[in-house]
């Protein structure tokens, strides 16, 4: 059976919820605060809920962080592949969510922003497995050469799912120049695409994509509530969102990348993969906290309600 081999990062969030931002050298009160595991996290939740087997490749701390990352990922059923790491904890992200839904984010790496090649090694995957690849694997010295090594070795058979984030920029910078004509999905948002490639708009950024890819690349760029794009092929199809009240946006986006990848391992092609994915995306930002994707029921119940 498939799974999700995710080599992201598994990050501890203190979330905060406030009417807005202070300015700088200001002071304002938080209307809510809790720590909740996120990052990498929140796209496994998201295939797991959806009935995706998922196997967590990254390290994990050896302090208070590190055992709310293995409680959360334990109580979603996501394997864990690597020991902890005997020196650092897990790293913590400071999320802070405005009354618009606009979220911003303060990060400090911990365990997770290393790997070696040794732990690599030793992990099985399987030919019809879901390789997630994050861009912000490759921004860490101590993560991103052996990674990258592991990744480019892989059989051809395996799926490589790469999503870039907001950290990469370029296509032309050493890693991605690599990495590029392996990956076989492309999951991104809009913003990210287009800072990417240049383009002046999602069409164009799907045709620039679409040359640097693999023949075949199966590309999906989200569009907030407009839905998401989905090309391959130089073909592309819209499909449209849902509209709903919307109280935070932090974590949307991996649920839509969980949720389509568990769709696509269940058979679906990848318009109704989107549809699926559309829907938990729109139920996840009516929710407060980062790994707020809906299980299949939920995501069945809307699709019903059209």
């Amino acid at each position: 059976m498939a799974r999700l081999m995710h080599t992201g990062q598994v990050m501890v969030d203190l979330v905060m919820s406030l009417d807005q931002l202070p300015a700088t050298g200001g002071d304002v009160l938080a209307n809510a605060a809790s720590f909740e595991a996120g990052a990498g996290f929140n796209v496994m939740a998201a295939a797991r809920r959806n009935g995706l087997p998922v196997v967590y490749l990254g390290r994990h701390g050896n302090g208070r962080f590190g055992d709310i990352a293995r409680q959360a990922m334990a109580a979603e059923g996501v394997e864990i592949a690597l020991e902890r790491d005997g020196e650092k904890d897990t790293g913590l992200c400071v999320s802070l969510t405005e009354a618009s839904a606009e979220r911003t984010f303060i990060s400090y790496i911990g365990a997770e922003g290393g790997v070696s090649a040794e732990e690599l090694a030793r992990v099985s995957v399987q030919s019809d497995d879901y390789v997630y690849v994050s861009g912000y694997s490759l921004q860490y010295p101590d993560k991103a050469p052996a990674l990258l090594e592991w990744v480019l070795a892989l059989p051809k058979a395996v799926t490589v799912v790469f999503d870039p984030g907001p950290l990469v920029n370029s296509p032309d910078a050493e890693p991605m120049a690599a990495l590029l004509p392996r990956i076989d999905i492309w999951t991104s948002n809009s913003v990210e695409s287009l800072r990417f490639t240049g383009a002046t708009d999602i069409a164009g950024s799907l045709d620039s994509l679409t040359e640097r890819l693999a023949d075949g690349a199966l590309l999906v760029v989200r569009d907030g509530p407009n839905g998401c794009w989905v090309s391959r092929a130089g073909e592309h199809r819209h499909v449209p969102g849902f509209k709903v009240q919307a109280v935070d946006s932090n974590g949307a986006g991996d649920a839509h990348s969980g949720v389509f990848l568990a769709g696509l391992a269940a058979g679906l092609d990848a318009v109704e993969a989107a549809r699926r994915a559309n829907a938990a995306a729109a139920l996840a930002v009516t929710r407060w906290g980062p790994a707020t994707s809906p299980g299949t029921r939920e995501v069945d119940a809307m699709l019903a309600e059209g």
